[in-house]
């Protein structure tokens, strides 16, 4: 049995995509890595603050149906770049009871395994389903602190002698604790949720700045019927907003768009509403969307490649698929929870200069390696993916494109879904063919000339 300390999977759930013919051995050897990773590593792999993926990989590559030696070879690939935590406080422990207490250690990644452990006693006597109603979606001071946490933040490194740096979790990863807490309820496993528990309380709040006023500009105003893509299009058409972000900038959102265009961008998130009676279509609208932006933000002749930053937003829709589900998660926080995720999609759109989403680039697609005809046509894909040795961000993208076929499928002919039919399965291959292929994995701000100077001309036929 799962709880708040160990990690046992089963088939008898395992993830809103996966394949079939997972096995009860694929399911012991994940079970075996996330424990160890649990037992062992802290939630940031380095002093320079990047996230430890281990858990993420692990379960996508588990639903994708690798075999335990592939599990095995990729954990080991990754766990060689982890640290342990630093040891545990017991005087913060106990203070972490207060909430006034509380909120004096948020945002520093040493108090890491202080929060851990804090989330696992309460997970223990309370509940996991409890729990993150209480710390996340209760709605109150201490609740709102940590689900603004979920979405973005900085972290204050220190090491041993080390001086204390600085580090822009924004620009290194983006949504890491909400995709955490995701993969957490969506394989059920409260030692997951309590990593990500503690890893949100480890990010700063900044992100706050837009996402509440967005919020209380959309409450005020008349609700819109209008789409996430017809947003898009409004977005990229207002150059003050779409050039706010400098390729200079720190960071494009708190120190771009934030700083020269903070009311566009809340004129423009804020449309972005969900009705009660809406939540399916508007959690595949939302997944539609990114997937939109991200696969056909290329930029010919330069080979394929996928916004690093982009590819978070399509990385972490899949769970908002299993939130609505979630019967102990109130409709209100449901609502809530897709309406920061749609304007936090709009808002990352803006940040990297808003370029326009090329749609004959997905069309046009000449797969490495096209699919077979008869079986899965994803079958290849998942394979190679589940093979190729990175920190998971791959196969994520390939678990959400294939996700986002089968949920936007009964709305292919409303208006704001633009990715449809074979598009699906050809971003599956240029996902795959791109990481695969020479240079850097990811570009970097894909609206920006700059970002792409280092790559490839593609071959001319």
């Amino acid at each position: 049995m799962a709880t708040a300390s160990k990690v046992k999977l089963s088939r008898s759930n395992i993830g809103e995509f996966h394949t079939p013919g997972i096995t009860d051995e694929s399911a012991a050897k994940a079970s075996e890595v996330l424990q160890e990773n649990h037992d062992n590593h802290h939630i940031l792999f380095s002093s320079s603050g990047f996230h430890n993926h281990i858990a993420h990989h692990t379960l996508t590559i588990y639903a994708l149906g690798v075999s335990p030696s592939v599990i095995q070879k990729q954990y080991e690939h990754n766990k060689t770049s982890q640290r342990p935590p630093q040891p545990l406080n017991k005087d913060v422990l106990k203070e972490l009871n207060e909430f006034s207490e509380f909120k004096k250690y948020l945002g520093q990644e040493k108090y890491y395994l202080d929060f851990l452990v804090f989330f696992q006693n309460e997970i223990e006597k309370k509940g996991w389903q409890a729990v993150v109603n209480e710390y996340v979606f209760k709605g109150d001071e201490q609740a709102d602190e940590m689900l603004v946490r979920m979405y973005a933040g900085k972290i204050l490194i220190s090491e041993g002698n080390l001086a204390s740096t600085l580090v822009d979790l924004q620009s290194v990863g983006f949504l890491h604790p909400i995709i955490h807490l995701g993969f957490g309820i969506e394989f059920e496993q409260p030692a997951i949720i309590a990593e990500a528990l503690a890893q949100a309380a480890l990010h700063n709040d900044w992100i706050g700045r837009f996402l509440i006023p967005a919020e209380k500009a959309s409450a005020s105003g008349t609700p819109s019927s209008k789409s996430l893509a017809s947003l898009l299009d409004e977005i990229r058409a207002d150059t003050k907003l779409s050039t706010a972000a400098h390729w200079d900038d720190d960071n494009k959102i708190r120190d771009g768009i934030l700083v020269r265009a903070p009311e566009e961008a809340i004129k423009y998130t804020s449309q972005y509403t969900v009705g009660p009676d809406q939540l399916e279509e508007k959690a595949a609208e939302m997944i539609n969307a990114a997937v939109y932006y991200t696969g056909g933000a290329q930029h010919p002749p330069k080979q394929i490649k996928f916004d690093f930053y982009y590819m978070h937003c399509v990385n972490s829709s899949i769970f908002f698929s299993s939130f609505i589900k979630q019967p102990w998660i109130s409709q209100q926080n449901k609502i809530r929870l897709l309406e920061w995720k749609g304007r936090m999609d709009l808002v990352m759109y803006a940040s990297r200069r808003s370029p326009k989403p090329l749609l004959d680039e997905i069309i046009n697609y000449k797969p490495k390696e096209p699919s077979s005809e008869g079986g899965d046509p994803w079958g290849g894909i998942f394979r190679r993916v589940g093979e190729h040795e990175d920190d998971g961000h791959a196969s994520k993208l390939v678990r959400a494109l294939a996700h986002g076929e089968e949920v936007c499928r009964p709305y292919e002919n409303k208006e704001g879904f633009r990715i449809k039919n074979n598009m699906w399965l050809q971003l599956g291959h240029m996902a795959i063919d791109s990481v695969e292929d020479t240079g850097n994995t990811w570009v970097r701000s894909a609206g920006f000339d700059e970002a792409w100077e280092d790559f490839e001309d593609r071959p001319r036929l």
